[in-house]
Parts: structure tokens; sequence; C-alpha cells
């Protein structure tokens, strides 16, 4: 039997990469079709890699703890049993590449003496680190500041190998002296701003961000850094809406099986802003906006961990109240308990965050890359409000709540953002207390 590599499958449309976590299976070991062999994970979700058929795994590509790109080979499948690789061998994987110049002969960089600060994970600007590129940096003796300096070609501006690798020649080289000229000197790029330093004091707890809250903590950072942020906010009578619930949550319940929430009817009027709209569902690639065809919603979710993730309702203009319910029921309860697949959490277009299940009336939610939109809806509250009639204006209890919608203003401007909450208002305002579900 010939060697078969297995490649890291692709885990959804905007997940590009992910962490080796660990191995379950060792070189010689005997593996089933289908059987997992390694733990994986993305910045969404934990999942496993299984074997696409029988065989013997006869070598491990990567390490535990390394980042690799998805349809990259991670390790090989052969028909008989294999000895695990020679130290030397499985220790050349892990060396860098000689850097080359442009004469095509290997560079040969010299080590700074100078002692070099250990690159973390993540450095002072927030850019994430690769174990990979630590170890380049951590053997060429490239110090921190070197690589907050270095442009990053990968996802959100991560430096890769080959950015470490090209940096590598360049290091150090004189800058040739320009004679004096009447010009006036070019302008100066400001310096990236730097995290305040943080001393801790005495009797203070530190507490160690596990992987998730690492991920979600640079994803928001890249999110604010890609996208001007823009949120506008409207108030909605839902009176209707709560009057309508309230009569018919109980026969929903006995006839479905599923309790009626009212996050399954704010995502129907998103949905049918969306349709109206559809320029609010879209992404950007530079300077090309990218319509998207289909209407993929998202909903945050708090984990028992205290952590979020955001589970992906597809097609979500095509289901009806009932069908929508069930599947923000289904999607939120394996949530909690850790159960989803990464294509349940990936190909979003627009995302629904329900601030008012912790008693907020209202936030300002950051954009979820690579979309350029997200709502956050408040706490339904009892206000008095005024009501207008053909005769005349009342004041009476109505239940209010707040909608926030945060939007990229590179893409879309206050008109479309301002119109498009206005228009969900407006569709959970005209909800009818006599309406089937």
């Amino acid at each position: 039997m010939s060697q078969i590599e297995i490649l890291l499958p692709k885990m959804g449309e905007s997940v590009a990469e992910a962490t080796i976590i660990k191995w379950l299976k060792n070189p010689g070991d005997r593996v089933e079709a289908d059987e997992p062999i390694v733990e994986i994970a993305t910045d969404k979700v934990d999942s496993e890699v299984p074997a696409p058929e029988a065989g013997v795994l006869s070598e491990q590509l990567v390490k535990e703890g390394d980042v690799v790109k998805v349809g990259q080979p991670i390790a090989r499948i052969g028909g008989q049993a294999a000895s695990a690789p020679a130290p030397e061998k499985a220790s050349e994987a892990a060396k860098p590449a000689p850097a080359h110049g442009g004469n095509g002969r290997a560079v040969i960089v010299a080590q700074s003496s100078a002692p070099v600060a250990v690159v973390e994970r993540t450095g002072p600007s927030g850019k994430f680190y690769s174990p990979l590129v630590r170890n380049i940096a951590k053997s060429e003796g490239v110090s921190v500041a070197e690589l907050e300096a270095i442009a990053g070609s990968g996802e959100g501006g991560r430096v890769t190998k080959k950015d470490l690798l090209d940096y590598l020649p360049k290091r150090g080289a004189s800058v040739p002296v320009q004679k004096a000229t009447n010009a006036p000197a070019p302008p100066s790029t400001p310096p990236e701003p730097q995290a305040p330093k943080v001393t801790p004091g005495q009797g203070d707890e530190l507490i160690e961000m596990d992987r998730m809250r690492r991920l979600i903590a640079d994803h928001m950072v890249m999110s604010m850094r890609t996208s001007p942020h823009v949120t506008s906010f409207v108030e909605a009578d839902v009176t209707n809406l709560v009057q309508w619930r309230d009569k018919v949550k109980k026969s929903f319940e006995q006839r479905e099986g599923e309790k009626l929430t009212f996050t399954p009817v704010f995502i129907m009027a998103i949905a049918q802003a969306i349709k109206e709209m559809p320029m609010i569902n879209v992404q950007v690639d530079g300077y090309t906006i990218i319509k998207k065809k289909d209407i993929n919603i998202g909903m945050a979710a708090a984990l028992p961990s205290g952590n979020l993730i955001v589970p992906v309702i597809k097609n979500a203009d095509r289901l009806n109240l009932t069908g929508l319910a069930k599947a923000v029921n289904d999607l939120a309860n394996r949530a909690r308990l850790g159960k989803l697949q990464p294509d349940e959490i990936s190909g979003g277009t627009y995302t629904m965050t329900n601030v008012g299940t912790f008693g907020n009336v209202l936030g300002t939610p950051v954009i979820n890359q690579p979309q350029v939109a997200i709502m956050a809806t408040g706490a339904i509250r009892k206000k008095p409000a005024v009501i207008e009639t053909p005769q005349g204006d009342l004041v009476g209890v109505r239940h209010m709540m707040f909608l926030s919608h945060s939007y990229d203003h590179r893409v879309v401007d206050g008109a479309l953002g301002g119109r498009f909450v206005r228009r969900v208002a407006d569709i959970l305002e005209a909800w009818s207390v006599e309406q089937e579900y």
C-alpha cells in the first residue's frame, strides 16, 4: 500500500488554519478508517481529524502546538508498521529553511550576542505569533521589537514563517546615505500604539487566559483595527409581540416540544430586512465588495466558561418561525455542551447578539469579521410611552426595547445602517397578536 497524506480539512468558509492540540496516534500505531488521529482547535471550535482509510500511521508531519494551514499535510498513513522517525529527522522538520538572497545562494545571518526577550504567543500590539515563528525568532535571536515591526502577510496581519525568513537576510543591512537636498524630509509613520505595561500589586490574582479567550481577544482587536465601527440605535415598541408570545407559548411548546423565545422572532425580522436591503449582507476583500447570496445569521451564545461562541443558522430566510425556534434551541443547547460541529459555526453573513439576556438595555457590539454588521437586542422593559390615536395622544404602559446596530463604515453608510435597524424595529412593532406560528 502506498503512502497516503492526511491533509488538514476545510472547516468552514472563514477558517484558514488550526492549532494541533494533541496527537491521538503515534507513528507505528494501527488506525482504522474514520478513527480520530489528532485533536485540532480553531478560533471557533475544537474537533478531531479522522483517518481517511485503515493503515498504519507512518509519520507525523507537524508537532503539537503548531499552527497549520487548511490543506497542509499533517501526517502520512502507510500499509505496514513503521518505526518512529529518527530524532535527527524529527528535529530537522522543525528547523527553519535557509533564507536565500537574490543570487539563489543561502544567506548566513549572524546571530546577535545580546540577550533577546522571550517572544510570547501574543505581542504587545496584539499580534499573534505561531509556535513555529517563535522558534525561528528564538534560534535567530530576533527580538520582540523586531517581530512587531515586520509587516505580516497572514490573516489579520499575522507574521508568517515566510515573512520572518524574508526579513532575516535584510536584517542589519546598512542604509545608503543620501546626499542632503533642499527637499523636505518625508513624513515618518507614527509607531503603533503599545498597550501599557501593567504591574500587579500585592495580593492581586494572576489568571492566565485560556486558549479560547486568547483567540477571542485577538479576533476582537483585529476587528476594531479592520473596520471603522459606527453604531445606530432605535427604540422599538414590542407590546404586540410580547402579548402574542404570552398567548401562544404554551400551545407552541405542547405542539412542537420546543420553548418559544424572542430570539427566533428577532432572527426572522433581521432575515426579512436583509432580503430588502441586501447590501448589509456583504463582505470586503480589499476594495472589492462581495455580496453574499445566502443569508446565514449567527447568534452569539455564552458558554459556561464565560467565553462566547457564534453558531450559525444557515439560510435563515428560508425557515418559518417553527423551524427557526427549533434551530435556535438546538444550536444553543449543543453550544453549552460543547458539541457543535465546525460547519455549524462558520459561514455566517450577519450576526445577532441578545444582550437583553443579561438584563442589559443596549450595547455596542463589535463586528464579527469578515462580516460588516451586527445587531444587539436589548432587554424588553415596561415603560410609559406616548400612544398616538385618532382621538389624540395618550400615555400608556408599553413594552419597549432598544436595538443597537454596529456596521463597517467602509461599505455601510449611516443611511443604510440606520434604515436597516429602523426596518427591523418596524417589523417587530407590526407583529400581530393574531399571527399564526
